[in-house]
């Protein structure tokens, strides 16, 4: 029997079948320079899924990717949901050695790799992909396949984002959780079937992945960047007819700080997802461009648990809980009253909206609380305003950095005896990553040394920016780093500042 396309959507297949069905010949995606329509879409989707399955993928399989802004990559994840494999985008900025820990953690025995990331994958023992060569699952190739029945609760993907003690984690996100981002996020900035999403963030990242789910829900046209450049940033929204934006806070800031131009307001974008914006940059930021910023909490792992719609938003507010979800504000798991701050934690009442936890944890049951680590304040009428983070990460340029990460490479450096490192304030929102170190007896203090050592094993946006040298670390009674002191004492007059160094960070 031919299927309802008038029936909600339970997986991303059925979301693309039903657009292709309801508007075939609109462009649905835009990458590379090529164009794709919803038409081309399911097609694309079809035989990318075909061609896997002729390379023995099978459903529930994980297939990693490493690789930058390609339609390869794009390819890659709809045909991994087409046939109900799992897609493992991998951040392309990960060194080998991190690489090789998520591929291990995952379970993955096929990785698809752009050819500049191919030395990354050396000393993987499974098949590798090299984009472009023959052999390689490709869309086109294959005259496609009918897409598997899938369950809400089938794993779409496993995003891997750094956790607070080691290396990146990797996160189960079912077909449910990116239908409800895709769902949540368009009726907060009110995306209609003709708008254009324009993000030139990484498809790796949950944040360009979830853009893309919600051009599918509001059947509009996604077009994927390349990467964010501030001089360019303006051209490139004008050239492609964009309405609607996707920013970090840093991203707002270095907008701000280029040479006011005539042409600020020469675009078409009326709108800006742009989280962890600071306050005073809100409205000034749509006084000189037009553009209204838009901020709320969702994560990897949950979901648009807090946000706003559109005429009901407040500066420097992350907004109120969505419907769906619940949301608390606790202090040593008791609930703290209205205007205090405390840790944030949230549940869902949609099967599937947040994700199935990490990998080599339980699965949560249903309904689970979620504690997010993040130190918020609801005030009375139910707004929620961020204050700072709890857990021992740093929150710099839309890149989760795990410290104890950070300290166990430095640690390994011949003339540092300890460490610690923290989040500071970065002049461009969001945080700049600071180390504090005693040296070994008779070594000398040489920042460029010492930085040269960790980005062998750090991606660069793990680099700390400032480092001070002290004779001693403030301790609690029970020998652990007070790291709130360190925080607070801050970036001095001594601190070596990496930016006003000549050193280079690898990219």
């Amino acid at each position: 029997m031919p299927r309802d396309t008038h029936a909600v959507p339970r997986s991303l297949p059925e979301l693309i079948r039903k657009r292709a069905v309801e508007r075939p010949e609109h462009p649905a995606l835009v990458v590379d320079g090529i164009t794709v329509t919803y038409r081309e879409l399911r097609h694309r989707a079809a035989s990318m899924g075909a061609d896997l399955r002729n390379h023995g993928v099978s459903r529930g399989e994980r297939v990693a990717a490493l690789s930058g802004n390609r339609i390869e990559l794009a390819d890659l994840v709809l045909g991994c949901a087409w046939i109900g494999a799992v897609v493992v985008p991998l951040n392309t900025a990960l060194r080998a050695d991190s690489v090789a820990s998520a591929l291990e953690q995952a379970g993955v025995q096929r990785i698809l790799v752009s050819p500049e990331y191919s030395v990354a994958v050396t000393g993987f023992d499974g098949t590798v992909w090299v984009m472009g060569e023959q052999y390689v699952p490709t869309a086109g190739s294959h005259p496609g396949c009918e897409p598997e029945t899938l369950d809400p609760l089938d794993l779409a993907a496993i995003l891997f984002t750094s956790g607070t003690t080691g290396l990146p984690r990797g996160v189960r996100c079912p077909h449910a959780q990116f239908l409800q981002w895709g769902k949540g996020v368009s009726a907060s900035l009110g995306l209609t079937a003709d708008d254009v999403l324009y993000n030139c963030l990484p498809l790796f990242h949950t944040n360009a992945l979830n853009t893309f789910v919600q051009s599918l829900w509001s059947g509009s046209t996604f077009v994927l960047g390349q990467h964010f450049s501030v001089r360019n940033h303006w051209h490139e929204v004008r050239r492609i007819g964009a309405t609607v934006d996707y920013l970090l806070g840093a991203m707002v800031a270095m907008l701000m700080n280029a040479d006011p131009s005539s042409q600020d307001r020469e675009h078409s974008v009326r709108v800006a997802l742009a989280p962890a914006t600071p306050t005073h940059l809100i409205e000034p930021f749509a006084q000189r461009f037009g553009v209204e910023l838009v901020d709320g909490f969702g994560s990897t792992e949950t979901n648009l648990v807090i946000g706003t719609l559109p005429g009901n938003r407040r500066a420097g507010y992350m907004g109120m809980v969505m419907s769906g979800y619940e949301a608390v504000v606790v202090d040593n798991g008791t609930a703290v009253a209205d205007g205090e701050p405390g840790e944030l934690v949230v549940r869902t009442t949609v099967a599937g909206a947040c994700s199935q936890g990490y990998l080599g944890d339980p699965i949560p049951e249903p309904g689970s609380w979620i504690h997010t680590g993040d130190r918020v304040i609801r005030e009375e009428g139910g707004w929620f305003r961020f204050v700072d983070r709890i857990k021992d990460v740093i929150r710099r340029r839309g890149e989760n950095i795990s410290g104890a990460e950070v300290e166990a490479v430095l640690a390994l450096h011949p003339s540092v005896s300890q460490v610690a490192v923290f989040p500071v304030p970065s002049d461009l929102a969001e945080d700049d990553v600071m180390a504090t170190v005693i040296l070994r007896p008779g070594r000398d203090f040489d920042p460029t040394s010492i930085l040269d050592f960790s980005q062998i094993h750090l991606p660069y946006f793990a680099l700390p920016r400032y480092i001070d040298v002290v004779e001693s670390l403030p301790l609690t009674e029970t020998g652990k780093v007070q790291k709130a002191v360190l925080r607070a004492r801050g970036v001095g007059s001594q601190t070596w500042d990496c930016e006003k160094s000549e050193f280079r960070a690898r990219r």
